[in-house]
């Protein structure tokens, strides 16, 4: 059975679990409908993208 020959600092276990944390999604108010959408991201509902029609909108 493997087992640790120095114990692990607080400095190593913390950068080992930076990568661990959650990330926030982006969301901002949409300019025409005023509902919340991600950022960069097509608008499924109106089919819109940086103020102009992209797709087709699912209604």
């Amino acid at each position: 059975m493997a087992v640790p020959k120095r114990k692990t600092t607080k400095s190593k276990r913390n950068m080992r679990r930076a990568h661990d944390a959650l990330t926030v999604e982006n969301w901002v108010e949409d300019a025409h409908s005023g509902e919340p959408k991600r950022r960069h991201h097509i608008d499924l509902k109106t089919g819109m993208y940086k103020g102009r029609q992209v797709i087709e909108g699912r209604d």
